[in-house]
């Protein structure tokens, strides 16, 4: 039978977790974990959404820019499952739980141009870095292994935020967007 919780992002009853962990950091590990593969299952899925939507001048560049990134993000999404399931939890990648337990804003740009679909996405990648910087500092105090996952997840992370800010860049490195949290005025 499964197991029925009211809250399925909270870690349910554990009976082992990794030799070194005590069973509620662990548990405490895995909830940090659970609320960053649902920001990364959330990603994967907006990027290819804006893959599918980008249209106008610069498409090839900026549809094929995505892809990889998708890729990527998946294989963050899978590694990420994967410690929380080695942690002793049930990691949780329902549609349902990523929707009701989203922490930022909804990606609301469909077909648009590629200007449009950057900004939007460098506001996702803002959003995105912001938390996984706070769940490592987190896991800075309970576990290195899993920190060090979410450090290399962050490299990657911010290198595709980096892909995305030089599509908005003027010819002087200055950011074309102001207004946006990080952004140059």
């Amino acid at each position: 039978m499964t197991e029925h919780r009211s809250n399925p992002t909270e870690a349910g009853p554990i009976s082992y977790t990794i030799p070194g962990l005590t069973m509620e950091k662990g548990r405490n590990v895995a909830e940090i974990l659970q609320e960053r593969l649902n920001a990364l299952n959330d990603l994967a899925l907006t990027l290819k959404h804006a893959h599918w939507n980008v249209v106008g001048p610069h498409f090839i560049a900026v549809h094929q820019m995505i892809d990889p990134q998708v890729i990527d993000v998946r294989v963050m999404v899978d590694e990420t499952a994967e410690r929380i399931a080695t942690l002793g939890v049930a990691p949780i990648g329902t549609p349902h739980v990523i929707a009701s337990n989203a922490c930022w804003p909804e990606y609301s740009t469909n077909r648009a141009g590629t200007q449009e679909h950057l900004n939007a996405l460098n506001e996702v990648y803002e959003h995105m870095i912001r938390a996984h910087r706070e769940a490592q500092a987190s896991l800075s105090e309970l576990d290195p292994v899993s920190e060090d996952m979410v450090i290399g997840q962050l490299h990657k992370l911010e290198l595709f935020h980096w892909f995305i800010r030089a599509h908005l860049e003027n010819s002087g490195g200055q950011l074309v967007n102001p207004g946006h949290e990080g952004m140059a005025e």
